[in-house]
């Protein structure tokens, strides 16, 4: 599994770093840091939530 973001879209709103922070992170200028592969179920499960909860549909699942 690897999670992917689209940068032109991602506003940086920080949903998906308090869903799952290990996986995802803003740096100091708001950009996102994703951090590959997620690992174990409930990692997976919340990397799913953070994905399907980021508002503006900046983050897929890819493999």
């Amino acid at each position: 599994m690897a999670v992917e973001v689209d940068r032109d879209l991602c506003e940086a709103n920080g949903l998906c770093a308090a869903a799952a922070p290990e996986v995802f992170e803003l740096d100091n200028n708001d950009e996102l840091v994703i951090h590959q592969p997620p690992q174990g179920d409930e990692l997976a499960r919340r990397v799913a939530v953070a994905v399907a909860g980021c508002p503006r549909y900046a983050l897929r699942v890819t493999g």
